[in-house]
């Protein structure tokens, strides 16, 4: 297994057959002239949203790199050819860029930093700030040494739009920080403070390990992007290399992302730098929303940005492979400083006039409208069901559970007896909510009544419980059009219940 995804990617499995089979016609083309391109056409890609979005063909959505400045949301993002199996599995990565100044009407570019040299193997993720009216982008270049190593260098390039950017030189102009990993060294995370300095925080590991947990954020400064400081560690004894992380200053509170095997960690302090507080609400980490990142917006807001992986052999069991839709969460700051998320109420996909449904009821249910149904679950699993649900659909409800109750939740896109299709169960003795083949765990409230807010489109679910904790995940093989309510050992009633297929 290359050396790549054995260290990041320990539960993704990449497609790295194509390696040795032969590239695509394009990517062997450009490989004869030994700079790797990626054939995209930002004039052929949506201008109404950027919600649950891919480009065209074998094109997916990596990294995302949220940044805002002056009333525009500027969303960079690697484009990925073949699941990371371009330039031998090293990824050949490059940025593209998406902006908007609503979040609704998008404006599509071509690749805004990309490979121009063959030694350039990958541009990988990295940051973007605003410093003395021009934009700097921070950024690692994956590259194979004379000795055969894989390295990750530091680089960055200046625009004064950012849109064109230069990319500026020594290139790489930072190698790796003593004591720190050679081929771990990316993914930098750059703020300017109060006097002008530059900081860096850059995903790596110690080495020699001082414990088994040795991934750490770096932490580099510098008054003139020349000369680099070294300073004490940000985090570190992690166990994993704490990848591509983001970190803000909000209302009284810093805030650190990072990333181990792609789900999503926050720390917060009152201090620059830390201690840090770890939340036991840690919101953004949902299995199938890889890598998130944040960025400001207008009136105080915040937006976060990832992408949900796509699956191996295109199956529900499948694992992990790199690529895939972007995933966008609007980030809520709660009175103590805890971070909640929630669906972007501009990048919700419209949707139709509801349709009617009727559920078929049986023992132990009370219908009490055509949109309110009481499950009396008082000795088990009680349930009801609606036929001709469409696979695309927004699906709106209440639920409010009484009394003490083992779980209750629902079953999408399932067939006539719920043994096929998408659990979405909610359990208070777990503080869990389960969507199919993953789950979201420290999810409190849910004794008390809940507002659900479900998005199915294609081959995507996703969930927004009560507007603070979200999950979504790739449901590929079923499609059934049977949408099932359920309740076991308690009472629950769901209520105003609103089905809308999607335009």
């Amino acid at each position: 297994m290359n050396i790549f995804y054995k260290e990041r990617f320990m539960k993704i499995i990449p497609i790295i057959i194509v390696c040795f089979t032969g590239l695509s016609a394009l990517q062997a083309q450009n490989q004869s002239t030994g700079i790797f391109r990626i054939n995209y056409d930002p004039a052929a890609q949506p201008t109404n949203t950027m919600a649950y979005f891919k480009p065209a063909g074998n094109l997916f959505v990596g990294d995302c790199i949220p940044f805002y400045h002056k009333g525009t949301f500027y969303l960079y993002w690697l484009i990925d050819s073949g699941h990371h199996s371009a330039l031998n599995g090293l990824g050949g990565h490059q940025w593209v860029l998406s902006t908007s100044k609503d979040l609704k009407t998008w404006k599509q570019y071509p690749v805004v930093l990309g490979i121009d040299e063959e030694w350039e193997k990958s541009i990988c993720t990295g940051s973007v700030i605003y410093h003395d009216k021009k934009f700097y982008a921070f950024y690692a270049t994956r590259r194979i040494m004379p000795s055969g190593e894989i390295a990750e260098q530091l680089s960055y390039a200046v625009s004064n739009d950012g849109i064109h950017f230069e990319k500026q030189n020594p290139n790489p102009f930072y190698t790796y920080a003593p004591g720190y990993s050679k081929r771990n060294f990316r993914d930098a995370k750059v703020s300017v403070d109060n006097s002008g300095n530059f900081h860096l925080f850059v995903s790596s590991e110690t080495e020699p390990a001082k414990f088994h947990e040795k991934g750490a954020l770096v932490h580099l400064v510098s008054s003139d992007l020349k000369n680099w400081q070294v300073k004490e560690p940000v985090i570190y004894g992690v166990g994993a290399v704490p990848e591509c992380p983001d970190y803000f200053y909000w209302n009284g509170w810093y805030y650190l992302l990072y990333s181990t095997d792609s789900e999503t960690y926050y720390v917060m302090s009152r201090q620059p730098y830390g201690p840090w507080q770890y939340p036991a609400n840690q919101s953004f980490k949902e299995a199938w929303s890889n890598v998130v990142k944040t960025a400001a917006f207008t009136g105080n807001r915040r937006i976060a940005a990832g992408w949900v992986p796509s699956r191996k052999d295109n199956k529900d069991d499948g694992q992990e492979i790199f690529g895939g839709h972007t995933i966008l969460r609007e980030v809520i700051q709660q009175k103590d400083g805890t971070l909640a998320t929630r669906f972007v109420p501009e990048m919700i996909p419209p949707a139709g006039d509801p349709i009617n449904i009727t559920m078929q009821v049986d023992e132990g249910i009370n219908q009490i409208n055509k949109q309110t149904y009481e499950l009396k679950g008082l000795r088990g699993l009680v349930s009801c069901y609606a036929k001709n649900i469409p696979q695309n659909c927004r699906i709106t409800m209440e639920i409010e559970p009484k009394g003490g109750f083992d779980e209750y939740g629902l079953y999408l896109r399932a067939n006539e007896n719920a043994g096929q299709g998408y659990g979405l169960d909610f359990s208070t003795n777990r503080a869990e909510v389960k969507l199919g083949n993953t789950s979201i765990k420290a999810v409190d409230g849910l004794n008390k009544t809940i507002r659900l807010d479900i998005i199915m489109k294609d081959d995507i679910i996703d969930v927004c419980i009560d507007n603070r904790r979200c999950i979504v995940n790739r449901a590929i093989e079923q499609r059934g059009d049977y949408l099932w309510l359920y309740s076991k050992f308690g009472t629950v009633v769901f209520k105003s219940i609103v089905v809308a297929p999607l335009k």
